[in-house]
C-alpha cells in the first residue's frame, strides 16, 4: 500500500511539468532558491545576535586555587582581623588551597553601539530576502527563455518535417524522370543532398534542445519531454527606480550603518558588573574547615582613549560602502540604458512578427507555384531548392523573433523587479 502510494505521488513527476506554474513551484523547492533561504537565515541569526548582545551575560564557575603563601578567602577589615588573631581556635580565612564556586554577571546600561550593529543586521536581513527575491525572477525569466527557445526549435523543427515530407514527395516525382531518361541524374543526386541537409540540421536541433532542457533541469529538477505553450498575461510594469538593484541599495544603507557603530564604539558606555563567590578551605592559623562568601555589583564607566583598531575598522567600512557606491552607480546607468533598449526594441520585435507571418504566407504561395514549375521542367533544381529554403527560413525568422520578444519581456521584468508569474501563463 505504502509503495502503491509513493508511485502515485511520483507519477506526475515521471510525466514531467505540463505548465510553467509547476516550472516555478519546483523552482521554489530547488537547490537554488533554498541557497538564498540559507543567506536569509544567515542574516537573521546575525540580527539575534546583535540584539543579544543587549542581555546580561551571566556565568557560573568553580575553581581551585592553590597559592605559595598563605593568601585571604574574602577582604577581611582591620578589626575583625585582630579578633581572630587574638583568638587562636577562630578559623581566619586564609589558606593555601582554596576552593571556589560562585557566578558573576554583566550588563550593557548603554552601549550605542549595539543598537546601530542591530539595526545595520536588520537591513542586510532586508537586503538578503529582496537579493533571493530578484534571484528567483532571474531563474524564472531563464525558465521562460529557455522554454520560449526550445519552442521556437519545435517550431523550426516542424518546418524542417515540412520541408523534408515536400522534398521526398519531389524526389519521388525526379527518380520516375530519371528513370525514363527525361532527368538528369545530378537532379536526383541535389535533391538527396538536400534532404541529407535537412537531417543534419534537425541533428543540430537536437542537440540545442538538450541544452535548453538541461538548463531548465538545473533549475527545476524536471526535464522537458516537449516546450510548453506560453501566452503573455501581463504587460511590463516600469518604474523611475531600477528595483533589481533593491538589495544592493539596502546593502550601501547597511554598510553606512556599519561606519556609525564603529565610530560609536569610540563614545563612552556603562556597563553594570555583579560577583558573588563562595569560598571553602583549611584555615592556615588552625586548619579547621571554614567557609565564606563574597559579592558585589557596580556600574562602570568606560571612556575609549586610544583604539587604533576601531579607526582602522572604520577606515575598512568606509571602502566598502564607496566600493557598493560605485558598482550601485555602474550597474544604475548599465541597466537603465539597457531597460530604455528593451522598451524601445519590443514594438520593433512586435511589427517583426506581423511582417514574417505575412512573408511565410508569400513564401509558401511561391513554393507551391516552383514545385509546379519543377515538376514541369520549367524551373532548375537549384531554384527549387531556393524556394523550399525560403520557407524554413522565413519560418525561424517568426520563430525566433518570438523567442526574443519573450527574453525582451523577462530581461525587463528583471529589471523592474516585475511578478513575472503574474506576466505569462
Amino acid at each position: 500500500m505504502l509503495k502503491k502510494s509513493f508511485l502515485a505521488l511520483s507519477f506526475p513527476l515521471l510525466l514531467g511539468a505540463t505548465t510553467l506554474p509547476e516550472l516555478f513551484d519546483a523552482l521554489k523547492e530547488h537547490a537554488q532558491t533554498k541557497s538564498d533561504e540559507m543567506t536569509i537565515k544567515q542574516a537573521e541569526v546575525a540580527k539575534e545576535m546583535a540584539n543579544a548582545k543587549l542581555y546580561p551575560t551571566v556565568n557560573l564557575f568553580a575553581k581551585y586555587d592553590y597559592y605559595t603563601t598563605a593568601t585571604g578567602m574574602l577582604p577581611v577589615p582591620p578589626n575583625q582581623l585582630l579578633a581572630m588573631v587574638k583568638d587562636k581556635t577562630v578559623a581566619q580565612p586564609f589558606s593555601q588551597n582554596i576552593m571556589r564556586e560562585g557566578a558573576n554577571f554583566t550588563m550593557p546600561l548603554f552601549v550605542k553601539s549595539i543598537y546601530t550593529m542591530s539595526d545595520k543586521a536588520e537591513k542586510m536581513q532586508k537586503s538578503a530576502k529582496a537579493k533571493k527575491r530578484i534571484n528567483l525572477l532571474k531563474n524564472e525569466a531563464v525558465i521562460v527563455g529557455a522554454n520560449a527557445n526550445y519552442l521556437y526549435l519545435e517550431e523550426l523543427d516542424k518546418s524542417l518535417n515540412v520541408k523534408r515530407k515536400s522534398l521526398l514527395e519531389t524526389q519521388k516525382t525526379i527518380k520516375i524522370k530519371v528513370d525514363n531518361g527525361r532527368s538528369p541524374a545530378s537532379a536526383l543526386y541535389k535533391i538527396d543532398d538536400g534532404i541529407n541537409q535537412v537531417d543534419i540540421t534537425k541533428n543540430s536541433i537536437a542537440l540545442q534542445k538538450e541544452q535548453l532542457k538541461s538548463t531548465i533541469r538545473s533549475l527545476t529538477g524536471i526535464t522537458l519531454d516537449a516546450p510548453i505553450e506560453m501566452q503573455e498575461v501581463g504587460s511590463v510594469q516600469s518604474s523611475d527606480t531600477i528595483e533589481s538593484l533593491t538589495p544592493l541599495k539596502l546593502k550601501i544603507e547597511a554598510n553606512r550603518l556599519d561606519i556609525n557603530a564603529q565610530k560609536e564604539k569610540l563614545l563612552p558606555s556603562v556597563v553594570a558588573y555583579g560577583n558573588y563567590t563562595f569560598s571553602q578551605a583549611k584555615a592556615y592559623n588552625n586548619n579547621k574547615n571554614t567557609n565564606k562568601t563574597y559579592g558585589n555589583i557596580g556600574v562602570m564607566l568606560n571612556i575609549p582613549l586610544l583604539a587604533m583598531g576601531d579607526y582602522r575598522e572604520i577606515k575598512k567600512s568606509k571602502i566598502q560602502m564607496h566600493q557598493d557606491e560605485v558598482e550601485y552607480e555602474k550597474l544604475e546607468e548599465e541597466l537603465s540604458s539597457k531597460a530604455k533598449m528593451l522598451q524601445n526594441s519590443l514594438p520593433l520585435l512586435k511589427n517583426s512578427l506581423k511582417l514574417s507571418q505575412k512573408s511565410i504566407i508569400n513564401k509558401e504561395k511561391l513554393l507551391h507555384i516552383a514545385k509546379v514549375n519543377y515538376t514541369s521542367g520549367r524551373l532548375s533544381t537549384e531554384e527549387y531548392l531556393r524556394y523550399e529554403d525560403d520557407v524554413v527560413v522565413a519560418s525561424a525568422k517568426l520563430y525566433k523573433t518570438q523567442a526574443q520578444k519573450w527574453q525582451t519581456l523577462m530581461e525587463l521584468a528583471v529589471i523592474y523587479a516585475n511578478n513575472i508569474e503574474e506576466m505569462v501563463k
